[in-house]
C-alpha cells in the first residue's frame, strides 16, 4: 500500500455526499483503525514525527468522511518510566491534514476520550505532550485538559545524557484526569 493514495478509506464504494469535502468537523466520522493505516497517514500529516516505533501502542484511531481520511492518533502506556503504566494513557501522535476542516483535532480528542472511558475503565489520567516549537496547546485547552504545573521540559536527544546543553525541542505536559464514573476534571 503507498502512502500517496492510502487516504481514500474504501476507494471501490462511495459513500454517501459525493465525496465532497467535509465542511465542518462535526460530519467526520470517528473509529479505531489498524496500525499500518495509521503509520502510513502519520508519517504523510505529522508537522514533526512522522516515524513510530514498532510497538508499543494499545489503541489507533481515525476520522474519516465520505471515505476519506482526515486524521488519526495513537495511544500507548506513558513514555516516561516513572508514571503510572496501566492506570494512564498517553496519546502519543496525532496527525491532521492540510484539508481537513477546522476544530477536527479538539472533536477527535474529545470522541477519543469518551471512547478511552468505555474501552479502557481503568484508566484514571490522560496525558499528552505540546511540542512548544510548532504548537501553542489550543486543541488542549478546547477539549478540555489543563497544562500539568511547573512542567516543561527540554529534549535532550537520543544520545545519552550528559552535563553539556543540546539543543532540542521544548515541551509541555498536558494532563486531563478521570475518576469513578470518569466524572472528568482537570
Amino acid at each position: 500500500m503507498r502512502a500517496d493514495g492510502v487516504e481514500v478509506a474504501y476507494p471501490l464504494f462511495q459513500a454517501e455526499g459525493g465525496g465532497s469535502i467535509p465542511t465542518s468537523a462535526l460530519q467526520l466520522h470517528f473509529g479505531t483503525i489498524g496500525r499500518e493505516l495509521f503509520v502510513d497517514l502519520n508519517r504523510k500529516w505529522h508537522s514533526r514525527l512522522p516515524l513510530v516505533g514498532s510497538s508499543g501502542f494499545r489503541v489507533h484511531y481515525g476520522a474519516e468522511f465520505s471515505g476519506r481520511w482526515y486524521a488519526v492518533a495513537a495511544w500507548s502506556n506513558p513514555v516516561a518510566r516513572l508514571l503510572p503504566q496501566q492506570t494512564w494513557l498517553e496519546l502519543r501522535r496525532m496527525a491532521i491534514s492540510d484539508d481537513s476542516p477546522k476544530n477536527t483535532a479538539s472533536r477527535m480528542i474529545g470522541w477519543m476520550v469518551r471512547d478511552i472511558r468505555k474501552r479502557f475503565p481503568d484508566v484514571v489520567r490522560l496525558v499528552s505532550y505540546q511540542d512548544c516549537d510548532v504548537h501553542t496547546g489550543t486543541i488542549y485547552k478546547a477539549s478540555g485538559w489543563h497544562p500539568a504545573e511547573n512542567y516543561v521540559s527540554r529534549s535532550r536527544g537520543w544520545t545519552g545524557w550528559t552535563n553539556r546543553d543540546r539543543p532540542g525541542r521544548q515541551t509541555k505536559r498536558w494532563l486531563r484526569e478521570c475518576v469513578g464514573s470518569w466524572n472528568c476534571r482537570a
